[in-house]
């Protein structure tokens, strides 16, 4: 039996240790070039070009047979995607899903509809990897990963939201709010896995206050927290040595985001995933 955890590229990561991992790119496109977010795409290039783009750029979905390339030869396949109601990534992995264990029906398939992005996708599949590693059935592996989903959330805040504005995910009018005079916008996932702006914030030291707001608010008592930049290393650090020194048993994660994630978070954009009490 062949055990398999597959996210999208909104996972931001190519490999796990000890386990069986893909990662299905989404692209990146304007009406000149295309990028893919796989583990040769160069993101400062990418954001480069993007920035002397003057057209329109948009993102694109894995389709079906991406899907089923991911699934063939694997017998308990788990699936974690990013929100299904601002990708269809969700729909192309559950419709190659059913299509995939029509031909292989003693296969099983669960695909995970995180109802966000980024952190919380890539945390959802570590939390996999971590039941996988410990043997548990396919049936509590799916239990337990939906019990843990309930227990995590997202806040992020961007100094541009030019790209999910001209992508349709939030209204311009909130765009230009975002750079105005240094002012950044603060949102996370609602509970229907949509973009919920949430508050205004000017500068690092206003932003640092409201994300530790946020996380006491929501819940955060210590624990896993994974924090992804794009091109904003020393403003991350600056969170974790915050959150560190509030919550003794904190374990943060910082990395940099890949395509998909930097395109929307565009150069400065914080985003954070973690577990709540």
């Amino acid at each position: 039996m062949k055990q398999r955890i597959i996210a999208d590229s909104s996972c931001d990561i190519f490999e796990m240790e000890g386990i069986d991992f893909i990662s299905v790119p989404l692209t990146i496109s304007t009406d000149e070039r295309s990028f893919v977010d796989d583990k040769a795409l160069d993101v400062d290039g990418m954001l480069t070009y993007l920035a002397g783009y003057e057209g329109r750029s948009y993102t694109a979905c894995p389709n079906m047979e991406a899907w089923l390339q991911a699934y063939r030869g694997a017998d308990e396949i788990f699936v974690v995607t990013l929100s299904s109601n601002v990708s269809g990534t969700y729909a192309a992995a559950v419709s190659a899903a059913a299509l995939y264990t029509e031909e292989n029906p003693n296969a099983k398939i669960h695909v995970f509809d995180t109802l966000s992005a980024g952190p919380e996708v890539q945390m959802l599949a570590q939390k996999l990897r971590q039941y996988v590693l410990q043997e548990k059935s396919f049936e509590e592996i799916c239990q337990l990963a939906e019990a843990y989903m309930k227990k995590t959330a997202i806040y992020f805040c961007l100094q541009s939201f030019h790209n999910f504005a001209e992508n349709g995910r939030v209204n311009k009018a909130v765009a230009k709010i975002g750079g105005m005079l240094g002012i950044r916008i603060m949102a996370t996932a609602s509970d229907g896995g949509t973009i919920e702006i949430t508050d205004k914030c000017r500068g690092d030291k206003g932003t640092l206050k409201l994300f530790l707001e946020k996380l006491k608010k929501a819940g955060y008592r210590g624990g896993e927290i994974y924090l992804a930049h794009c091109h904003n290393e020393s403003f991350a650090q600056l969170i974790s040595d915050a959150v560190r020194k509030l919550y003794e048993n904190a374990k943060v994660k910082i990395y940099e985001t890949r395509g998909l994630c930097s395109f929307y978070a565009e150069k400065g954009g914080i985003l954070l995933g973690f577990e709540r009490a």
